[in-house]
């Protein structure tokens, strides 16, 4: 509990939204010709600071 009683909401496993569906559009958006995906600005801070995840093998 917060202040003032206040209750905070928990998710296990993603419940409280899609997040697989949420990850396919972030990939499908994001992609770049090479396979390579520029991580949004807005997810950065959540990834370390990484700006570009390298495609696979290439």
């Amino acid at each position: 509990k917060g202040e003032n009683g206040t209750q905070f909401v928990h998710t296990l496993n993603g419940s409280g939204l899609a997040v697989g569906r949420t990850l396919i559009a972030v990939l499908e958006n994001y992609q770049q010709a090479d396979g390579s995906v520029v991580v949004p600005d807005a997810l950065r801070p959540y990834m370390g600071g990484l700006e570009v995840i390298p495609a696979n093998g290439g």
